[in-house]
């Protein structure tokens, strides 16, 4: 088949375009500059130049495709309307990329027995309230001749498979944790994300292109943690002693940002990915804190 992906030189983008053309498909991917563009056709990728923003652009590459995957960006309804646009009264799978943060609220590091699947309701926070509609609009289209199915990963982790090599959690602890010379998390670090390998979440991907139902939502997880667990195994695979700081949410926010901090780090998000295991979705990569043990991030 012919795919159009956007994010092609991303993480997500990235890993599932490398899934998809080792499966015999052929991938084109939206890049923003022509660096960007010589290292995905290193990979295998037709690169198409153009931003989320070129709406004529995303239309053109829609309909030269058999199949969508909107990786770039779990927000920019311009970009969706572009793509469904063209799409509609095609028949052809749109396979978008939201994020679980949709469930998530700002604990500021505390934990929360709250625990989604699909078919629970949702009050987001304002940070996603937006991006609940977003998810609204694109369902709708199952009604307007596409076939419109939504992932929503949680935390991801594990090396990616194209340009793009880094997730976005553990890479900012990491980091963190060498310029401090100590794991950090933000207030007590018991916030829990549900996670998932990105090698996992590839064959999530794959498998709604070939058999979800218009109008399908998708949680991809396959386990959980605290920030202070995984804080825990990145002060064993640096060599770090003792126990991880916490920091203030203050503290948090000069590191990572105000919403990273708030919406990401210190937050919980736990889901249950009880519809993609009912398509056959049968994930088998370690564990998030086996990952970090065994040096996947060393450098």
């Amino acid at each position: 088949m012919k795919i159009f992906c956007t994010g092609a030189s991303g993480y997500i983008g990235g890993s599932v375009a490398a899934h998809l053309i080792a499966a015999g498909h052929h991938v084109t991917g939206l890049v923003r500059s022509s660096e960007k563009a010589e290292a995905v056709r290193a990979r295998g990728i037709q690169p198409v130049l153009g931003t989320l923003d070129d709406g004529e652009t995303l239309a053109q590459a829609a309909r030269a495709a058999d199949v969508v995957v909107n990786a770039a960006s779990a927000d920019h309804r311009g970009a969706v309307e572009s793509l469904l646009g063209a799409l509609a009264g095609s028949g052809k799978p749109f396979i978008h990329t939201s994020g679980s943060s949709i469930v998530g609220t700002r604990a500021r590091g505390q934990r929360s027995d709250e625990i989604f699947d699909e078919d629970a309701p949702i009050t987001p926070s304002p940070a996603r309230v937006a991006r609940v509609a977003l998810n609204e609009f694109i369902l709708s289209h199952r009604d307007k001749g596409c076939r419109p199915a939504i992932i929503c990963p949680s935390l991801i982790y594990g090396l990616g498979l194209g340009a793009g090599p880094d997730s976005v959690q553990v890479p900012l602890l990491i980091s963190l944790a060498k310029k401090r010379g100590n794991a950090a998390h933000a207030g007590p670090g018991e916030n829990i994300w549900s996670n998932v390998h990105i090698d996992d979440l590839v064959t999530l991907y794959a498998l709604a292109i070939a058999k979800a139902p218009a109008g399908s939502f998708y949680f991809a997880e396959n386990g959980e943690n605290s920030m202070r667990e995984a804080c825990e195994a990145i002060n064993r695979m640096l060599g770090f002693a003792g126990p991880p700081t916490a920091m203030s949410m203050q503290e948090a926010a000069a590191e990572w940002g105000e919403g990273t901090a708030e919406d990401t780090m210190a937050s919980n998000s736990r889901v249950r990915a009880k519809r993609a295991r009912q398509l056959g979705w049968q994930p088998r990569a370690r564990g998030l804190i086996e990952e970090i043990e065994q040096g996947c991030y060393r450098e």
